[in-house]
């Protein structure tokens, strides 16, 4: 996103007891949402998944042993969503990039996340001091370990979300 998009605040305010459910060619994610901790890019996550924005993507990026990318509009890691959100990593206090962790991708710019994420494919703490970590997965890090590129994410739902 250029430097003059407007940074996007989300109207989705997480409670944090949300849970991510990511339906994918390969089987079922469930991912706890850090919405107390990273709270824009929750709730950012949390309006496009129930909008159905990345029903039908492809994860478009994988690396072995480092992460499988995924929310790309595009499928060649330059799309998003037509805003940009602003970055949380230095105020979440748990921004760790653990095994299964739920992060968002962005640019070289701090703030340029949108709707690119990725799970980390074990601990990535070099990664901690400039990405925002939204979630953590608790059920399916088998089905992570199966994705690659083209695998399909048919859709997220979120479980326990405001109404």
């Amino acid at each position: 996103m250029p430097l003059g998009t407007p940074l996007y605040t989300p109207s989705y305010i997480p409670t944090g007891d949300e849970i991510a459910v990511f339906d994918t060619s390969e089987g079922t994610i469930r991912v706890q949402l850090a919405g107390k901790d990273a709270p824009i890019h929750v709730g950012n996550f949390v309006e496009l998944a129930q909008k159905g924005f990345y029903n039908g993507l492809k994860f478009h990026r994988y690396v072995p042993g480092f992460v499988i990318q995924g929310g790309d509009p595009l499928g060649n890691g330059t799309g998003g969503p037509g805003y940009r959100i602003k970055g949380e990593w230095t105020t979440n206090p748990h921004n760790s990039h653990d095994d299964g962790a739920l992060a968002m991708a962005r640019s070289q710019m701090p703030d340029s996340a949108g709707s690119q994420f990725y799970f980390c494919l074990g601990p990535q703490h070099g990664l901690d001091g400039g990405y925002t970590v939204f979630g953590q997965t608790i059920e399916g890090k088998d089905v992570i370990a199966k994705l690659r590129v083209g695998s399909t994410i048919n859709s997220i739902t979120i479980e326990n979300a405001a109404q």
